[in-house]
């Protein structure tokens, strides 16, 4: 029998043998090229995109109605209108510039990756509607969540030169400092910078975000100098309820900076949720009793600020800290904040008017640097804090922190020099005297 006729004669054997050879030895090794290829994860793409949401909320609407109930009604729309509008710009500046420049890949590996990203990824190019990034999501999604912190960061400086600063020069100086400060210090702790090399613990933003505007706003009140009348007339929020709702939307917002930054719908997004609630409750619950001991009150304005300081302080540690981390960070942001706004401020006299280093400078480094005592294996998996024998990691949050600390006070420093002698700074004593609204922008709140 010749070879064409015995193929012919066994047909369904060999069929029967190459079926088996292929189920046994060919299909897994092809399964596990597959499985090594990225697939979109939808229950983290959703989860982000709700947590993307939740954070443009913080600036919009929250922190406009936070910020604008607190300044006098001849303010209120110069205050809003900064939120809107670095809501828009500093959108713009992230897409062209600030993405690349803080996870931008090229320059990894080199001295200047320690310092900036690559240029790869300018106008997000070559990221197209498939590309993943961790957690399986789309990085055009990650691109845009990570805006939404490049947005609120710069706003959150609004509070200690409210009420005297030109548009102008607000715009000017926001739009600088977003470039030169805020995109380095992201790219050193997130990504892949020399802080992330150090070691350092910020998982959603207390030393890129809080420590970073709070530090800045203290340049800006010191720079600026005090609002006419303060220290010498009393200077009143002029609507407390827009303060609750700002608040209250802040501290829903904050659920999507937090638990969002772990980019997945998984138990450390839920850790974060908890830890986020947590602090925040116990700060406010500390602020309001302490309120209430030394003047025989507790104010809706306390509570809401103790509620602040807790959710800032617990933001650097939602992704380490578990329950009693929360707490005892919750406790005292509250307390040192308190002191910082209550007795430090009027000691020192400088015009922070809304308490944008009190709250967010102080809160800020209070957390990060308790991140380093209350870390622990348990969520990060690697990583433990000082109260668990870990004091290699306090000293790394110490010195990342101090350097931040300094980086962003001369950075602010040098480009509120720049534009004071550009567009110029500070409004002139008539506009202060009869309201930013009606002179900055044409416009009153209240007809």
């Amino acid at each position: 029998m010749n070879k064409h006729n015995f193929i012919k004669a066994n047909k369904k054997w060999i069929s029967l043998l190459g079926g088996i050879i292929f189920l046994f030895f060919i299909a897994p090794f092809n399964g596990m090229a597959q499985s090594e290829t990225p697939v979109l994860d939808s229950g983290n793409t959703a989860w982000i995109l709700a947590a993307t949401m939740l954070v443009m909320l913080m600036t919009l609407p929250g922190l406009a109605f936070f910020y604008g109930g607190m300044v006098r009604r001849k303010n209120v729309l110069s205050v809003m209108m900064q939120c809107v509008v670095l809501t828009a710009v500093i959108t713009i500046e992230w897409i062209i510039y600030g993405y690349t420049a803080v996870f931008g890949t090229n320059f990894q590996g080199t001295w200047i990756g320690e310092i900036i990203g690559g240029m790869d990824k300018f106008f997000l190019y070559g990221i197209d509607k498939d590309a993943l990034t961790s957690g399986n999501i789309p990085e055009v999604l990650f691109a845009l969540f990570q805006c939404k912190f490049a947005v609120i960061t710069p706003a959150l400086i609004v509070g200690a030169f409210a009420e005297r600063i030109k548009f102008s020069g607000f715009l000017l100086f926001s739009i600088i400092w977003s470039l030169i400060v805020y995109n380095p210090l992201a790219h050193w702790v997130w990504g892949g910078g020399w802080m992330q090399r150090m070691g350092a613990i910020d998982f959603a933003g207390g030393t890129v975000v809080h420590i970073n505007a709070g530090i800045s706003a203290l340049v800006m009140a010191l720079m600026l100098g005090r609002r006419q009348g303060y220290g010498t007339s009393s200077i009143l929020p002029h609507n407390v309820p827009f303060v609750v709702l700002g608040t209250a939307l802040l501290w829903l917002g904050w659920f999507g900076f937090n638990a969002g930054s772990g980019l997945g719908a998984d138990g450390l997004a839920a850790n974060a949720f908890l830890v986020t609630h947590l602090a925040t409750s116990v700060a406010a619950t500390t602020w309001m009793v302490i309120e209430w001991i030394i003047n025989k009150k507790p104010t809706v304005i306390g509570i809401c600020t103790g509620a602040v300081a807790g959710l800032v302080a617990i933001t650097p540690a939602a992704g380490s800290s578990d329950a009693m981390g929360a707490m005892f960070i919750g406790l005292f942001s509250s307390l040192i904040c308190y002191v910082s706004v209550a007795y430090i401020k009027p000691k020192l006299g400088y015009d922070d008017a809304l308490d944008a280093f009190g709250v967010h400078g102080v809160g800020g480094f209070v957390g990060a640097i308790l991140t380093g005592v209350f870390a622990t294996k348990l969520i990060t998996g690697e990583q433990e804090g000082a109260l668990y024998g870990d004091w290699h990691q306090l000293g790394v949050q110490v010195i990342v922190n101090c350097a931040a600390l300094v980086f962003s006070a001369v950075m602010t420093y040098i480009i509120f020099l720049v534009v004071d002698k550009t567009v110029g700074v500070r409004v002139t004593s008539r506009v202060e005297e009869e309201g930013l609204d009606i002179y900055e922008h044409g416009e009153m709140a209240y007809n």
